[in-house]
């Protein structure tokens, strides 16, 4: 597995070289200056994740949101300039909450709407909190990534959801 480090606050681990036929994982870390609390309540306001989710460069439109495990998630991300998986400049996302641990973790399972079947599939996204003695670090944790994500961009994506996470919460 080839792992690449940012900044202090920042690590990011990739499995880089994935047949399409398999199954690929991401993560991303920071040291967010914000205590688990406050960081894990920024996960169960739909207004407050509509803010911080979206990646530079995109908006989230929060359509459905249930917060409880088995509950249901329905989003759509605009891109600014960038190409998106449902259409010319949007992805439109369904998916479940599958675990709330207060102050320690969330679960989601997400699907993308697309017509190319690389986009396939269901992508798990876990997010650990765990308390430092200067903040939280966050690690979030991409399994069963479609192929057709794009590694690099995936990467991208989730530093910069964790940096909008940290520049709410902090």
């Amino acid at each position: 597995m080839h792992r690449a480090y940012y900044p202090a606050t920042e690590a990011i681990a990739e499995q880089p070289s994935v047949h399409p036929s398999q199954a690929m994982t991401q993560s991303a870390s920071r040291l967010i200056h914000a205590d688990p609390g406050t960081i894990y309540r920024a996960f169960r306001g739909r207004d407050a994740m509509a803010h911080w989710l979206a990646p530079r460069g995109a908006k989230a439109v929060i359509d459905v949101f249930e917060p409880v495990p088995g509950g249901r998630l329905a989003m759509t991300l605009i891109f600014e300039n960038a190409p998106g998986k449902s259409s010319e400049h949007t992805d439109e996302i369904t998916g479940r909450f599958v675990d709330f641990a207060p102050d320690r973790r969330m679960v989601m399972t997400v699907e993308f709407k697309s017509t190319d079947p690389t986009f396939a599939g269901t992508m798990t996204m876990t997010w650990q909190l765990d308390a430092r003695p200067d903040g939280t670090q966050v690690t979030v944790e991409a399994t069963d990534v479609p192929a057709g994500i794009d590694p690099r961009d995936h990467e991208e994506g989730m530093r910069s959801t964790l940096a909008n996470l940290a520049a709410y919460v902090e």
